[in-house]
């Protein structure tokens, strides 16, 4: 069995290899050669941590397997990161595990990945200013992956706590963009692109906030509960998920499906936009969002790539089954 520790998959997978790896796995979705399997989601009545795990096969790929974690509020006073995963990638001929693959790093870039195609294919090609709501840890991942798929020319932020904007604010350094904190109000009436990555559980953007041809892309809400938008938006956007079953379930489309302000039929796959059979965007006015309730093809999907430049390069860690 190969092993690709946390440290070398971070070295090896670069946030463009899995923004491309994301795209190749939703259009096979798209095409049903990919699907998810159920998702297992438990609170452990320990550490006050919720466990779970995502599966799938893609059979395009060859890539079967599952992601294995959760989220342990206690670990960063541990001096470790709350959310931990692994993956696990098994021999789809054979069903032998064959890879053990850390998933924190590549958590992050995944669902980074996931917006970064959603603007790739439905943002205005001509958007020049990029919203983020929120500044915790994947904010960063979000501001560097967004930014590689259109001109920005400034990053607005808010965040409830606006003390806390050091991540975002570091990550437009670093890549030489102009970052300015901002009220909601303004975030929404400048912003081309807005993405929100947050763990609230009330809308904070709310639909007069938002001008015509924004695309949203909706990353924070994987839980029954969640929200970081208002619902009145959801229902007025052309709307788009990884996985429709899933969005409406536990991701930002819940409320309003269970208002009855959206249906399920309403919500199209973003694999079916990347395989040409939906248009996407088809308005300069049109407002587009992005459900992104993150899936575990996406972490298969990245494992492989991990575990390929691994091989390749000599650089992974091996023991017998």
């Amino acid at each position: 069995m190969y092993i690709v520790p946390e440290s070398l998959a971070r070295d090896l997978v670069s946030q463009e290899a899995a923004t491309e790896a994301i795209e190749t796995v939703f259009a096979a979705m798209a095409r049903e050669e990919a699907r998810n399997f159920p998702v297992v989601r438990e609170t452990l009545g320990h550490a006050d941590a919720v466990y779970g795990f995502k599966s799938g096969f893609d059979r395009a790929g060859k890539v079967l397997g599952l992601k294995s974690g959760g989220y342990w509020p206690g670990n960063a006073d541990r001096g470790l990161t709350n959310h931990q995963s692994t993956n696990v990638l098994f021999d789809p001929d054979t069903g032998r595990p064959y890879a053990l693959v850390g998933g924190n790093h590549l958590t992050a870039v995944r669902t980074a990945a996931a917006s970064a195609v959603s603007i790739r294919h439905l943002a205005r090609p001509d958007a020049r200013v990029l919203g983020l709501i929120g500044a915790g840890h994947q904010s960063g991942f979000q501001l560097k992956a967004a930014a590689a798929q259109r001109r920005f020319e400034k990053v607005l932020c808010w965040n409830i706590d606006p003390d806390l904007l050091s991540t975002p604010a570091k990550a437009a350094e670093d890549i030489g963009l102009p970052f300015e904190a901002v009220d909601r109000d303004m975030l929404g009436a400048e912003a081309d692109v807005i993405l929100t990555i947050t763990s609230c559980f009330e809308p904070l953007l709310m639909k007069h906030q938002v001008k015509p041809g924004t695309h949203i892309a909706c990353m924070g809400t994987d839980t029954i509960g969640k929200q970081e938008v208002d619902p009145a938006l959801v229902a007025a956007a052309t709307v788009f998920t990884d996985e429709v079953a899933q969005a409406t379930v536990l991701g930002e489309c819940q409320h309003a499906f269970a208002a009855g302000l959206l249906a399920a039929e309403a919500i199209t796959p973003l694999g079916r936009v990347i395989t040409g059979a939906h248009p996407g965007r088809t308005d300069i006015d049109e407002i587009t969002l992005f459900d992104g309730t993150g899936v575990g093809l996406q972490d298969l999907a990245v494992a492989d790539v991990a575990v390929r430049l691994a091989v390749a390069q000599g650089a992974t860690l091996t023991v017998d089954m």
